[in-house]
């Protein structure tokens, strides 16, 4: 099983021309972090999350064939490209998965309702909805064993797959959830920047919750260009933590 990380960015604090601050201005591409998403590839291939940059993350590792995209929640910045499935409706002439939680799922038709229409317009993007609960559910050989995490007051899914826990947007966790996570060989966690955030994980948070879990690789992802630079913040970080870049790809 191959997974990639699409984008390790997100929409605070995403790099503009204007800013002129040193990471918008880095040559470094590991700075260049397109916003949060990682594809897995097992005997099906699937993304969770899609973003806004989710066409051209699409086009930037040559994706040929998509199965399904699993949603981790409602915000803009994960499910903005769901329209762009359809190049893979037209190519693959099929719908596409679509895994969800009720909540998230009500937002997707009121976000894109002409998807869910009764009349359906020629072209538009074609997806099955499939709904995500506590439970264990498999897409393919790929078993996601979902992680509530707590988004501020929102909460949101994160998945564990066999010994892999992907999670992002937290800034709490109960201990039950813990438990789901512990055992985990490689953990990837959202670290926003190094001041106090109300809805994420500082990069301290981050880095004394992967201490906690004890995973033997740590991943941060969901980082904001007010973090720093990659080279920079790579020199402060413990053993066994490193900060993810988009394209990085982990064999499982």
């Amino acid at each position: 099983m191959t997974i990639t990380f699409l984008g390790t960015g997100t929409s605070q604090g995403v790099p503009v021309i204007a800013c002129g601050c040193e990471v918008c201005t880095s040559a470094d591409a590991r700075d260049k972090r397109l916003r949060s998403s990682i594809m897995i590839q097992g005997d099906k291939t699937v993304v969770v999350d899609s973003g806004p940059d989710f066409r051209y993350q699409m086009l930037r590792e040559k994706v040929q064939h998509l199965d399904a995209i699993v949603f981790t929640h409602e915000h803009k910045d994960h499910v903005a490209g769901l329209d762009d499935v359809r190049a893979f409706n037209y190519k693959q002439n099929s719908a596409i998965d679509v895994y969800a939680d009720e909540r998230v799922q009500k937002a997707l038709k009121n976000e894109f309702p002409y998807i869910f229409a009764e009349f359906k317009y020629p072209g538009i993007p074609q997806i099955r909805l499939n709904t995500i609960t506590d439970q264990p559910f498999n897409i393919g050989d790929i078993t996601f064993n979902p992680i509530e995490v707590m988004h501020y007051r929102l909460p949101i899914k994160g998945f564990r797959i066999n010994d892999f826990t992907y999670i992002t947007d937290a800034k709490t966790i109960t201990e039950t959830e813990k438990e789901k996570i512990k055992g985990s060989k490689i953990l990837v966690i959202n670290a926003l920047q190094k001041q106090t955030h109300i809805s994420h994980f500082t990069l301290e948070e981050a880095i004394t919750f992967a201490a906690e879990i004890g995973a033997g690789q740590t991943y941060l992802t969901h980082i904001s260009h007010r973090l720093g630079r990659h080279e920079d913040i790579s020199k402060e970080l413990p053993t066994g933590v490193e900060l993810a870049y988009d394209g990085l790809k982990l064999e499982m």
